[in-house]
């Protein structure tokens, strides 16, 4: 038999104030159409504890102990990479049967979240050694000597690489809707685009206060044509950002950028070199920036090579002073051991 529906607040009230008043239980039953032993149990309930409200019922005892649950977080912190899956079939082989979503609510309890794991190189000591150092020459900076850094790097732009996980709201009926279609290749669009390619190389540059030139590159980049980049885009990058003789510019350590000719060139120009430590994924405010300006321009329809270069320069312009420096503020935090 199913258990009945529970006596509403209001009723009981109403039977404990007949029964004040000086009504038989009975009587009370038969008038609220109520069972005689329900009628009986509030009066009796209220008369002991002075109050009608039920009793607080502990509910259905839990699938896994105390000892599973410590079980579970402890194989997710020896291997973050298990999955609830396989936590599912490890209890099932101790003769506990859960459900996949019961784990998750386990996990969840203890602060344990699914997440996607960060892309790192394996650090070796030595660039550890080197980050630690440019740690500590630059933990004591104030905010004026970064508000100096202009920041610059390459970066490769999918054409549709940015395309190929999109979440959209619509009704039924409106899959095919243009606003709610990925683009795919088509005889306009090359066939390498099918399998990653159709990209383009950009070279750019910000600065806290602003963007500045955005480079696109053909072919392949070598010393001599980096060189060619600079003389052609840093120093009107910097009349444009307005930086002072304090300039301090930054790029990292590919072959091109620390060759002979390139450091003449510097040297020649009087272009004070930021030392950037190699592997520095947690320093990387340029592609911080970058991922975020493509994301603006991925709406600007810049699916052929030619008209890239221009969204993307649509997009760096919609940064805005205060996301540049937050891509460039946290540095100083980073480098703080506290």
């Amino acid at each position: 038999m199913g258990k009945s529906k529970e006596i509403s607040q209001d009723l009981r009230k109403r039977i404990v104030d007949l029964h004040t008043s000086g009504s038989s239980l009975g009587a009370i039953s038969k008038r609220l159409k109520l069972p005689c032993s329900s009628v009986q149990t509030i009066v009796r309930k209220y008369k002991h504890h002075g109050t009608t409200q039920p009793s607080y019922r502990s509910g259905r005892r839990r699938v896994l102990s105390r000892r599973d649950e410590r079980t579970l977080v402890r194989k997710v912190q020896i291997n973050p990479r298990t999955t609830a899956k396989d936590l599912v079939k490890m209890l099932e082989e101790t003769g506990t049967k859960v459900s996949i979503s019961t784990v998750k609510r386990v996990l969840y309890r203890h602060n344990l979240k699914g997440r996607s794991a960060s892309k790192k190189p394996l650090l070796q000591n030595r660039h550890k050694k080197a980050g630690l150092r440019f740690a500590t020459a630059h933990v004591d900076k104030d905010r004026t000597f970064w508000r100096n850094v202009l920041w610059s790097d390459e970066t490769k732009v999918e054409l549709f690489g940015h395309n190929d996980h999109w979440y959209v709201w619509r009704k039924k009926g409106e899959a095919c809707k243009p606003k709610n279609t990925i683009r795919t290749p088509s005889r306009r669009t090359p066939s390498p685009v099918k399998h990653g390619g159709g990209s383009v190389m950009l070279w750019g540059c910000f600065a806290a206060g602003g963007t500045g030139a955005l480079h696109k590159i053909d072919g392949i980049t070598r010393k001599e044509k980096y060189v060619d980049i600079l003389k052609q885009h840093l120093k009107t990058s910097v009349r444009k950002l307005k930086l002072c003789r304090k300039l301090v510019f930054q790029m990292d350590n590919d072959p091109k950028h620390t060759s002979k000719v390139v450091a003449k060139w510097l040297k020649d120009n009087k272009v004070k070199v930021l030392e950037w430590p190699s592997q520095s994924l947690d320093l990387q405010s340029y592609r911080k920036f970058v991922d975020r300006t493509e994301k603006v321009c991925a709406s600007k329809e810049a699916y052929k090579p030619d008209s890239v270069s221009p969204a993307l320069s649509g997009g760096m312009g919609h940064n805005s002073p205060n996301l540049l420096w937050e891509a460039c503020g946290r540095l100083p935090k980073t480098f703080d051991p506290s």
